[in-house]
């Protein structure tokens, strides 16, 4: 369903019950390609700075612009553009901070540091001191460390769950799909040409891509997926009629239920995806920061934003 403003689909308490919406609801309106962002709220000196007194209620709603369908059951988001910040003044240590959340209300982080060199204040430090109080004084109360990996690496990282006061799952479903095409560009339902009127008239565009982490580090048999993305430019070819476009940068997680971090079962990227069913990807693997280019085939839907 189409709306002018986001709706909760989802709500779960400070223990991760259920109490508004489904989980039902919310897979539904990522499969339709809905944006996603997530309403949490912790206090400052239980969160951010253990040893301050300032017990002042915070109310955090973070963007998640790629999302996973998992088995056609089980969705994941993650953010994928912020820095870390220690509040309320100041930035973190200087890394990306890809934040993984869950249906059901697992989190993890995993921080690639972009300058190949990492913070020497992180690097090499237990994952649970890393994420779990930090160097504070005392550690926070509502985390609790599952696990970490790769700590003495430059791509740390940790599945936790932190006891947020609430979790509410808001969805933007403004999205409509126009093209669904197979591995071979074999039109399922839609036109190409759809895409082309979209993007002449200035429509945002965004597509789900079918498989996108198979073989990623030589993973086998990975479960069905579908991540979505919206994409940047678009190139529509008017004598063989198709589109191509490039994605935002996305990081893919090899897929599982729930999905986790662990070494190396992740990298982040982009990819440049057409209406033929071919994705080329560019991928930088978080460790050695070096990238590596790949060619292949997906099933995609796409879909266009006509407000």
């Amino acid at each position: 369903m189409m709306s002018d403003h986001n709706n909760c689909v989802l709500a779960l308490d400070m223990e991760r019950n259920i109490i508004g919406g489904s989980e039902k609801a919310l897979q539904s309106a990522i499969k339709n390609g809905a944006d996603l962002r997530i309403h949490t709220e912790f206090r400052h000196n239980e969160h951010i700075d253990t040893s301050s007194d300032n017990d002042q209620l915070i109310r955090e709603v973070s963007d998640f612009p790629a999302t996973y369908l998992v088995d056609n059951r089980w969705v994941a988001a993650i953010m994928t553009l912020r820095q870390p910040v220690s509040l309320p003044d100041r930035f973190g240590p200087p890394s990306m901070s890809f934040f993984m959340y869950n249906q059901n209300g697992l989190q993890a982080t995993a921080r690639p540091y972009l300058d190949g060199a990492g913070c020497a204040e992180t690097i090499g430090t237990p994952p649970a001191e890393m994420f779990n109080g930090g160097g504070t004084p005392k550690p926070m109360k509502h985390m609790h460390y599952i696990n970490g990996c790769s700590s003495d690496t430059k791509a740390p990282a940790i599945n936790f769950i932190y006891d947020f006061y609430t979790y509410r799952f808001l969805v933007h479903d403004d999205w409509t799909e126009v093209l669904s095409h197979d591995a071979d560009g074999n039109i399922i339902s839609g036109s190409p040409k759809a895409l082309e009127e979209a993007s002449a008239a200035g429509c945002e565009m965004k597509v789900g891509i079918k498989g996108i982490c198979e073989g990623l580090f030589g993973a086998e048999n990975t479960m069905e997926h579908e991540l979505f993305i919206q994409t940047g430019p678009h190139y529509y070819y008017t004598e063989t009629n198709f589109m191509v476009a490039e994605t935002r940068p996305f990081v893919r997680v090899i897929p599982e239920v729930p999905m986790t971090y662990k070494d190396h079962n992740w990298d982040f990227g982009w990819a440049i995806v057409r209406s033929d069913g071919h994705v080329a990807g560019l991928w930088y693997d978080p460790y050695t920061l070096k990238y590596r280019k790949t060619y292949g085939k997906h099933a995609m839907r796409w879909f266009v934003k006509y407000k």
